[in-house]
């Protein structure tokens, strides 16, 4: 049952690993990334000596340890979850003014908190509102997020395991085989394999209610692919029960840009097709669960449609959810900057607040080869460049989940370890090109960073625990919107502010999120262009033609939008339309500049 019309996203490796222990019990759901084991068993280990809670420890030594480690970690969260929840149901009963804090923070339009207000305005006994509570309200949702694409084969005594023991597989065992009842976030796209091993586990099968115990959600760009793997996962008897739309480049972490569609274009997709798209996936459920002799639920299941990336205000949110009919909007970057929601070291939070745009960008740090949203100057940045004056440039790796690449060797390496970067920067060595070329080669090389250690490294920070192998630097993924907040605030204060309660967290002239998400695909489209002249092949501009081509139609889109939104005085129409003419010009200047390219 869900309270809240905001949820917080997944962010990097460790800065939600705790939120569900910090915001569960005020009904707010929250993403942890099953990335880091290792993460996962130091965290066990301390909050099992918080708690007096007996460990054991669960060594690489140990057969299937990262799906081991992963389920310890997830049920004891599940535990803690419970238990707090509890102890406040409990102890709202003697103390009114917790529970009033509860409600207080609901949004005001909540049938919820107008029931509560309602039952409390008139004279009750205890047991009248113990039984109300229990019926009426749960903590907020332990949900869980695995990159798709992050599958990394592993090896036991030089042996290569089964497919069943890759990294991304491994996570999923983790998950499937823990108490929560909660749901998986598929992000990075398709991967059929990892799709296809969930057939292995009921817990993902509707009952005949339509109930599901762990459910599905997947991290869609577009329609099309909401309906591709929707459909394909429907013919295993498996429902996606959301399809969560991220802004391609107005986001936090790697940035899947799409061929210039956006976000509103894409919503309103959604919007128009979204009984089509249950009704339709429906039927091939039905059909896929029959031909696996399962249960066939009695009624269509339900579908959620969420969104997230650049959302900045109360305006926003309340736009989002009413026009585009969202069951949720994910809050990610500005809850970065609230100790009581995330886990971020202090030296990283007041970055953070002081950060300006021009010190949040779109680098190529990531060794995915994926664009990566980064903070200038953050501590893990600074170590590399301290190793690369050293002469002695890359990671010593001790994680090893990103070590995908097979250019020099038979396992794969990772392209931010000093293994790979030795033998690439030998490599370019013996080319013959100037020396101009080389230092950008060179550079390129270099550039990448640890981030699977680095953007874990917070939690260990923030809870003492000892940072000898990983190191003390810290890599942090907030997207553009985290220019526009500069206070640590309370997680009441955030959401206040989600709802409109309070209205002072952003500066001043912060963009509208349409227009924020506009301005940096024709950056993106202008940069692609430009790296791309010299050597422009056919294919390039048929790229690039469709890519302007379909920027033009979401600006025709948003310009109808602003419009009719004017009418109905939702936004100020002036201020949005000069700002939608002056992104129009920039990309008739491109276009004209793409047009002189063809000739």
């Amino acid at each position: 049952m869900k309270i809240h019309s905001f949820h917080i996203p997944v962010m990097g490796v460790g800065f939600t690993i705790e939120s569900p222990l910090k915001v569960a019990q005020y009904g707010i759901d929250s993403v942890v990334a099953l990335a880091d084991d290792i993460l996962f068993e130091k965290l066990r280990k301390f909050y099992c000596s918080e708690n007096n809670i007996e460990y054991s420890e669960i060594n690489d030594k140990c057969e299937d340890f990262r799906a081991l480690r992963i389920t310890s970690y997830l049920n004891l969260m599940n535990r803690l979850v419970e238990e707090k929840f509890e102890l406040f149901k409990n102890n709202s009963l003697k103390k009114s003014e917790e529970l009033k804090a509860f409600f207080a923070m609901l949004p005001d339009r909540s049938i919820l908190k107008q029931e509560f207000l309602a039952f409390s305005s008139k004279h009750f006994q205890a047991k009248e509102l113990g039984d109300w509570l229990k019926n009426k309200i749960a903590p907020g949702s332990i949900d869980v997020n695995i990159m798709t694409k992050v599958d990394k084969e592993n090896y036991q005594n030089g042996e290569l395991l089964p497919r069943i023991y890759n990294d991304a597989h491994s996570a999923l065992r983790g998950f499937a085989e823990s108490d929560l009842k909660s749901s998986v976030v598929f992000s990075a796209g398709m991967n059929p394999r990892l799709y296809g091993y969930m057939e292995q586990f009921e817990d993902f099968y509707p009952k005949i209610d339509g109930a599901i115990t762990k459910k599905i959600i997947l991290k869609v760009s577009d329609y099309r692919s909401a309906q591709i793997q929707g459909r394909f996962l429907a013919k295993k008897g498996l429902w996606v029960s959301e399809y969560r739309i991220e802004s391609g480049l107005n986001c936090g972490g790697h940035a899947f840009a799409t061929e210039g569609f956006l976000l509103g274009p894409i919503l309103e997709d959604f919007k128009k097709n979204r009984n089509e798209l249950a009704d339709s996936t429906f039927q091939i459920l039905c059909n896929g669960l029959e031909t696996k002799g399962k249960v066939v639920p009695l009624h269509v299941l339900p579908l959620k449609i969420t969104a997230q990336g650049g959302v900045g205000n109360a305006e926003e949110h309340n736009f989002l959810i009413d026009h585009y009919k969202l069951d949720s909007v994910g809050w990610g970057s500005p809850f970065l900057l609230v100790p009581e929601a995330t886990t971020v070291d202090a030296e990283t939070m007041v970055r953070l607040a002081k950060a300006k745009e021009q010190d949040l960008y779109l680098s190529s740090i990531s060794p995915l080869g994926v664009p990566f949203n980064n903070l200038r100057n953050n501590t893990k940045d600074e170590e590399k460049r301290a190793k690369i004056d050293r002469g002695r440039p890359g990671s010593a790796c001790p994680k090893k989940y990103l070590a995908l690449n097979k250019e020099f060797t038979e396992k794969g390496i990772c392209t931010a370890s000093r293994q790979y970067q030795y033998l690439k920067l030998k490599e370019l060595k013996k080319l013959e090109i100037s020396a101009a070329e080389l230092k950008y080669l060179s550079d390129e090389v270099v550039d990448k960073s640890c981030i699977c250690v680095g953007l874990g490294t917070s939690a260990l920070i923030n809870n003492n625990i000892s940072t000898k192998v990983e190191g003390d630097g810290v890599s942090i993924c907030p997207g553009p919107n985290m220019a526009y907040f500069s206070k640590v605030v309370s997680l009441k204060k955030m959401v206040d502010h989600i709802y409109g309660r309070s209205t002072n967290l952003t500066r001043e002239n912060r963009p509208n999120l349409f227009i924020k998400e506009l301005g940096m695909y024709i950056q993106y489209l202008k940069d692609k262009m430009e790296s791309s002249t010299t050597l422009m092949d056919k294919r390039q501009k048929k790229y690039l033609f469709n890519f302007a081509d379909n920027l033009k139609n979401g600006i025709a889109y948003y310009s109808e939008l602003f419009s009719n939104l004017a009418k109905q005085k939702v936004f100020e129409k002036d201020d949005l339309e000069e700002c939608l003419a002056i992104q129009k010009d920039r990309l008739m200047n491109i276009q004209w500049d793409l047009e002189r390219i063809q000739m």
